[in-house]
């Protein structure tokens, strides 16, 4: 019975490979099939691959540098030091970093002035808290908060202000108008770093000081930020702080955030724009299926003759409608395989497509500005060009699960239409397709 059933997948196996290279005259190739399904993985992988470099650049830079994975507020500032000993203590919690934020007015050269955020850090944060060490790439200087007078500047802020490193810059505080500040409102600061985050925002409307320095500036309150070894664990870690910290008067009204709550909006806009690119895209999947579903009704119906001479030495309905969802199987498999491999190579190495791509326009348009006699001295052509988007270099992040789930539409895809368009086999008599054969 083994040996039989295996002989069985062979002859359909032999079959089916034989329809797939040789095809009909008269129906579509099952190239063409192949084809569709792979440029549709092809794009699908390079599209969300590149969307989830932006969106993932975008939310580690709000995570490692503004909110953090956990946020505790609204507690004692004394008790600082000891809630900070606490948390830390507790499994999964990477670092704790007391700070201040306020929001003020800053002046640089030529009177120019703007609208920025202030944060208070100890001077060794970035020794506390290697995630934002990692994302925060300094133009000049470094960080440097040792000095109770040095800033910090974002390198678009340094621009609109018309500052380099070693300039100084007056800060006016707007929360200090409403807190108990110790001194004057209006200090002057020495630019001893300008860094760059990647995110326009941060690198635009942001600065950071000394920690002790911003007490004067925006009152005493200060906030705990939480980074933890996993940022998914945040409603466990939370329920783990809470726990630790119950049971003591000081901490009745304290206030406990967490990431996803601190930017469920923005974070609920990316979501929503992934899920409808992925539905737009993935709709290439359909229109593929039902050009196989097509494809393959037409095919039983030109080898009915075939069909009936398989029945007539043996093949059973399953038998031989295997034929042709193996047909599908291998359309399915060879397109989705190509696909995937194509697009993991470009995906993993998008900037460098991109340049070649570049350079081919450019190449071609050079060409036509020779013949046409035409040398203007235009820009040249560029697909991320850092005049129009904020950017050094496309980003790219392969999630392997992702792939995964992309692979498998593909393949599924061509597998179910095959199927579906299968089922006249079982309708199709022996005897009847061979009457008048």
């Amino acid at each position: 019975m083994k040996g039989a059933k295996k002989n069985s997948l062979g002859w359909i196996g032999f079959v089916a490979s034989r329809y797939v290279r040789r095809g009909r005259k008269n129906s579509p190739s099952p190239i063409l099939a192949i084809l569709g399904i792979a440029t549709g993985v092809l794009a699908l992988i390079i599209i969300l691959a590149v969307m989830n470099g932006f969106q993932l650049g975008f939310i580690e830079s709000i995570l490692e540098i503004s909110s953090y994975h956990l946020r505790v507020e609204e507690f004692p500032p004394e008790k600082a030091d000891e809630i900070g000993d606490r948390v830390r203590s507790l499994h999964g919690i990477s670092a704790v970093m007391p700070f201040r934020e306020f929001q003020g007015l800053i002046r640089g050269r030529r009177s120019s002035q703007h609208g920025v955020v202030i944060r208070g850090l100890p001077a060794d944060a970035l020794q506390r808290d290697s995630g934002m060490a990692a994302k925060l790439e300094f133009e000049s200087g470094g960080f440097n908060l040792e000095n109770e007078r040095s800033i910090l500047l974002g390198s678009e802020l340094a621009r609109a202000l018309s500052v380099r490193l070693d300039d100084e810059v007056t800060l006016f505080s707007i929360a200090g108008l409403f807190e108990e500040a110790d001194t004057a409102l209006v200090n002057t600061f020495t630019v001893t770093g300008i860094f760059r985050s990647g995110f326009y925002e941060y690198d635009l409307g942001w600065g950071f000081i000394n920690l002790e320095t911003s007490e004067a500036l925006a009152g005493s309150k200060l906030s705990l930020g939480i980074k933890l070894r996993d940022r998914w664990q945040d409603r466990q870690a939370l329920a783990l702080i809470e726990k630790n910290l119950a049971g003591e008067a000081a901490f009745n009204n304290i206030k406990l955030s967490t990431w996803q709550d601190y930017n469920r909006a923005f974070f609920g806009a990316l979501r929503t724009e992934k899920l409808f690119m992925f539905l737009l895209v993935g709709l290439i999947f359909i229109v593929v299926g039902l050009n196989i579903f097509q494809a393959q009704r037409r095919a039983v119906l030109e080898r009915r003759e075939e069909i009936g001479l398989l029945r007539a030495v043996g093949g059973g309905d399953t038998a031989v409608r295997l034929v042709f969802v193996w047909d599908g199987l291998i359309i399915g498999f060879c397109g989705a395989g190509a696909g995937l491999v194509l697009g993991l190579l470009i995906a993993s190495n998008i900037s460098f497509f991109f340049t070649i791509m570049e350079s081919t326009v450019n190449w071609i348009i050079g060409i036509i500005n020779f013949l046409s006699g035409s040398f203007s001295g235009a820009e040249e052509f560029a697909v991320f060009s850092p005049a129009v988007f904020y950017i050094k270099e496309i980003p790219s992040r392969i999630i392997p699960h992702e792939v995964f789930l992309i692979f498998m539409f593909g393949f599924l895809s061509a597998l179910l239409a095959a199927w579906f368009a299968s089922g006249k086999v079982s309708r199709s008599g022996p005897a009847e397709v061979l009457r008048y054969e």
